[in-house]
């Protein structure tokens, strides 16, 4: 006897304010649904931050484009080299094909890799307000039939050739990019640092280089040099209504620290930030006010509810990352955070803490999460 369809509650607190400036000028909680409730204290600590900072974290949207690659067999080589001459030659052409399938779908970008009689080609879309992954598919389809109609020598391998590539780790979507590619950075006062973050900017900065790019280069990491994104992301997902699988892409990116004159200098670079404020997930009571509260069901241009969407989670990464290193700087604090938080006194109030009207004072003394 098949058993019924159960609901698995996530605890979800709202965390912050914080101020963000740039792409987007806010100061407003975020919420984050996880069951690893030091996230909260941590992020509210580099969200505190925030707010004691002029212009807060500044945030660039430097792109945003959705890939799908398809897959052609070829006779030969040579004839795979031919139809891609073909199809980067009448790019014109296929926009107009990509043009039927959505009102907002827009081709922007080819890339191709040829292996053997392999053809792989990868297009890629802007998608407005939504992620974007059926979008790009259904216009990838179409695509495929055109050009199978009119180029010779090709047939149908796939509809996706993981050169896309889909919720797995690569180098190619660090490169070019997958879903928005969002910059966070902040310029956090000496006094700041040392009283807020208990620690200097030279201790992070130190810490970054060992730890995220000494440290991530002898891991083996690829195009990945942070400390835990996919914490903060996964979270922000789930509250958001996002598709949780893509983190695994989401989660690489670039921390940088630099010790200006005791000042410190710390940014977050998330190049594969695949969010959207509408499509699947979305429509959930609790999603919609999420989504309301973040302000991103506002009547705005095609596009900038999802961009909008995308700043507020980078944002937030930067205030977990921020507070993590900061605490890893200082012996014992990490531990002594998760042992103070999980298994102490602190539990009944994160368990309080779970409606969506919940306030965003530390539920302890705010150290760390990894």
């Amino acid at each position: 006897m098949s058993s019924p369809d159960l609901t698995t509650p996530i605890p979800l607190k709202w965390v912050g304010p914080l101020r963000v400036s740039g792409e987007v000028d806010a100061e407003l909680s975020v919420p984050l649904a996880t069951y690893e409730t030091p996230l909260w204290p941590s992020v509210g600590r580099g969200a505190r931050i925030s707010t004691l900072v002029e212009g807060g974290i500044r945030a660039v949207v430097v792109d945003e484009r959705m890939s799908r690659s398809v897959l052609l067999e070829a006779d030969d080589a040579a004839t795979a080299l031919a139809a891609w001459r073909w199809i980067e030659g009448n790019r014109a052409a296929l926009q107009d094909v990509v043009a039927t399938t959505s009102r907002f779908a827009r081709l922007v970008d080819l890339h191709a890799q040829i292996v053997g009689d392999l053809l792989f080609v990868r297009f890629e879309l802007t998608t407005g307000d939504a992620s974007g992954h059926n979008m790009v598919t259904l216009a990838s389809e179409r695509l495929l039939d055109h050009i199978l109609g009119v180029v010779p020598g090709v047939r149908y391998g796939s509809i996706s050739g993981n050169y896309c590539i889909d919720k797995k780790p690569s180098a190619v979507n660090g490169i070019l990019g997958r879903g928005k590619n969002v910059v966070t950075e902040i310029l956090v006062p000496r006094e700041l640092v040392e009283k807020r973050l208990r620690t200097t900017a030279k201790r992070v900065e130190t810490l970054n280089i060992r730890k995220n790019l000494v440290g991530s280069l002898v891991a083996g990491a690829l195009r990945s040099a942070n400390a835990h994104y996919a914490n903060m992301l996964l979270a922000f997902y789930l509250a958001t209504g996002q598709d949780a699988a893509n983190i695994v892409e989401g989660s690489q990116g670039i921390t940088l620290a630099e010790d200006r004159d005791g000042d410190l200098y710390f940014s977050c670079t998330l190049p594969n930030l695949i969010v959207g404020s509408v499509g699947n997930g979305k429509g959930l009571p609790g999603v919609e006010e999420a989504l309301t509260r973040l302000g991103c069901r506002e009547e705005r241009e095609p596009g900038a509810n999802a961009r909008r969407l995308a700043v507020l989670a980078a944002a937030s990464v930067l205030c977990g990352e921020l507070s993590l290193l900061a605490a890893q700087t200082n012996p014992g604090e990490l531990m002594r955070s998760h042992v103070v938080l999980e298994r102490g006194a602190a539990r009944p109030a994160a368990a309080s803490a779970t409606a969506p009207g919940a306030g965003s004072a530390p539920l302890a003394d705010p150290g760390a999460t990894a």
